[in-house]
């Protein structure tokens, strides 16, 4: 028997193996395999900047804009909700990522908007 560690996904098995060659017999060891290094888990990404200093707001949902709570040049502080959503017969906040200043409202309320379209973006 023949114990090896494999990894799917970043998970790390370990799994005993018993070799036979086809009759029953254990066969000849087969030449080990080298390990790969688990891949590294994704990072965490930033809201992705649109222009020098600004931070797109994406929807996280796809939806009807209801409401748009923020004002271009409104300072906002981060959970500060921006544009409200209609999305699966709830209202849905999309809010401010971080503290800033609101640089431009891409939507109108009325809009259908799909999952990660700019609604709007900060300073």
């Amino acid at each position: 028997m023949k114990s090896y560690t494999i990894t799917v996904n970043g998970v790390a098995y370990d799994v005993t193996v018993e070799e036979t060659a086809g009759n029953g017999a254990p066969a000849a060891a087969p030449k080990a395999a080298p390990k790969a290094a688990p891949k590294a888990a994704p990072a965490a990404k930033p809201a992705a900047a649109s222009a020098a200093g600004a931070v797109e707001v994406k929807a996280s949902v796809p939806g009807k804009v209801c409401k748009i709570e923020a004002n271009v040049g409104q300072a906002l502080k981060a959970g500060d909700a921006i544009v409200i959503l209609e999305a699966m017969k709830m209202e849905i906040p999309v809010v401010a990522p971080q503290d800033g200043t609101v640089a431009s409202i891409n939507v109108a309320v009325g809009d259908s908007v799909d999952n990660g379209a700019v609604l709007a973006s900060m300073n």
